[in-house]
């Protein structure tokens, strides 16, 4: 599990539903204030804070005397080791231990917001602050719906994830390795994911992180979409680069996150802790180590290239002690969460925290349940983006394109939570009161009128009939009216232009790489 000028495609005309009812007013929404015109979501709701400055200060202090006392291991990599040296770590041979302060200083040169430019510029996205960007879920191998199981991934399924969070009003990002297509060998699967995130989305994505040469191939192939000078001077791609946590840094993650930080791109630097395994299973324990190892990595991409663009990532998971088999979705890494967001406001940087997690192995209320723990803590500790939104299951095993449907749709719901409560003339309604009178209804009022294709968000997904229209129409539950939804939005998809000379030039690096190499499964 790793988890423009010129070059820029017309913005494709918006494809509106047609028919009255639900859809139209559906359709009504998403374009207006509230709706699915943006790119990306400003919050106008606060942070949830759950620690004291007190309890706060106590964590990174643990945290520091963990880089001063502890230290961590930086493997395979003799570029990153020369780099602490020249900052002033002690290092001694792999071991690298970090005086008190001496990390934030660093990272007092990346930038505390950044845009990631997409190839539709209407479509960038704001990283940082308030904003919140919602993209699908990343690194399963296998996939599952409901008319085939679960099965190995293949680039069918991964081009189908990507069109759908194309289509998907509710998501603003591609993402990256959606799901692990297991058809394509293993060194060249990375171009053909990169490629379908471009012909089949305009929205901003993610590349390979595997090695520093797949790093490479994905910032090339944005070159060639952007330009050498854009993408020198502007953030278009990301890189998710995890800790090999407990405090452990290899080779392999470092030299990607130096590729992309080399490049002015941006690398997530998300430690992987699964509490009792990982790290400790007490929560404020293993705050203080994801605290420790961000930071050293964030660090690291500063010393690579200053001022290049870094996520302050965050990945807190629990275990059963009794099996030994990974949880997710579980009430305390959704309160770590909210923890992690007030340190990472503290450092300085933007956040990914947290996602649609469950080890559900159905798109069901257990799956949902979980999903929803996890999804509420990520908006409420305030993550700026928030991978694994949508379609994560079985523990991150299984991409389900149910899921994906569902926890896409939560998503819309997410916007209108995240939007709160706007106070003005209108909303306040003293003239709907003034008509209406005590003991009436607001039903058909001229304020109804006036607001009602708007007013409240409407679910693609939920049924909101009674009993008897939802048993005569055939008393689907939740996944089967998924099952149906991926289909029709497959159905419709429409790709967004793409000019043809980079579409060939695309072709053409792709085909000079995988001739440059033999086929490797493993």
């Amino acid at each position: 599990m790793s988890e423009i000028a010129g070059t820029v495609a017309e913005e494709p005309a918006r494809r509106r539903e047609r028919g009255g009812g639900r859809s139209a007013r559906r359709e009504l929404r998403s374009h207006g204030p509230q709706g699915t015109g943006r790119p990306y979501i400003v919050r106008s709701i606060p942070t949830y804070d759950v620690l004291s400055e007190e309890s706060l200060q106590r964590i990174e202090t643990t945290a520091d005397r963990i880089l001063a006392e502890i230290g961590i291991e930086f493997r395979d990599d003799a570029v990153a080791l020369d780099h602490w040296r020249r900052a002033g770590a002690s290092v001694d041979g792999v071991l690298v231990k970090f005086e008190p302060g001496m990390l934030r200083e660093i990272l007092k040169q990346a930038p505390a917001t950044f845009t990631q430019h997409a190839r539709n510029p209407a479509k960038s996205v704001e990283i940082g602050g308030r904003s919140v960007v919602f993209s699908p879920a990343y690194g399963s191998p296998f996939v599952m719906d409901l008319d085939k199981g679960r099965r190995y991934g293949t680039i069918e399924d991964f081009r189908n994830f990507v069109k759908l969070a194309q289509s998907s009003p509710w998501l603003h990002h591609s993402g990256g390795t959606i799901c692990e297509p297991v058809d394509v060998p293993v060194n060249k699967r990375h171009l053909d994911m990169v490629y379908s995130h471009i012909r089949y989305s305009d929205r901003g994505f993610m590349g390979s992180v595997t090695s520093e040469s797949r790093a490479a191939d994905s910032i090339d192939m944005a070159r060639i979409v952007f330009g050498d000078d854009f993408v020198d001077r502007n953030c278009v791609i990301l890189g998710n680069v995890n800790v090999n946590s407990p405090l452990v840094w290899d080779g392999t993650m470092t030299l990607a996150l130096r590729a992309y930080a080399r490049a002015n791109q941006a690398a997530v630097v998300v430690p992987f802790i699964l509490g009792g395994a990982m790290g400790p299973v007490t929560n404020a324990g293993a705050i203080a180590q994801a605290l420790a190892e961000t930071m050293a990595g964030c660090a690291l991409a500063q010393l690579e290239r200053p001022g290049a663009p870094v996520i302050f990532g965050n990945f807190l998971s629990s275990m059963s002690l009794r099996s030994g088999s990974p949880t997710f979705g579980t009430p305390e890494p959704a309160i770590g969460s909210l923890v992690v967001g007030q340190l990472a406001r503290r450092v300085g940087l933007p956040l990914r925290c947290s996602g649609n997690f469950t080890t559900s192995k159905l798109p069901d209320a257990h799956a949902m349940n979980e999903g929803t723990m996890s999804m509420l803590a990520a908006v409420q500790c305030g993550a700026n983006f928030i991978l694994h939104s949508a379609g994560f299951l079985d523990g991150l095993l299984s991409m389900s394109y149910e899921k994906f449907m569902m926890d896409a749709d939560f998503c819309g719901a997410l916007h209108t939570y995240l939007d709160g409560v706007p106070v003005d003339d209108n909303q306040l309604a003293l003239e709907a009161f003034r008509e209406v009178g005590p003991g009436s209804h607001f039903f058909g009022c001229a304020h109804t009128m006036k607001n009602y294709e708007t007013a409240f968000w409407d679910s693609g997904i939920a049924d909101n009939e009674n009993f008897e229209k939802w048993e005569a129409a055939g008393s689907e539950d939740a996944a089967q009216r998924a099952n149906r939804s991926w289909k029709k939005a497959l159905a419709e998809y429409q790709a967004p232009p793409l000019d043809p000379a980079i579409d060939e030039a695309l072709k053409d690096f792709m085909a000079r790489r995988k001739a440059s190499m033999d086929d490797a499964w493993y």
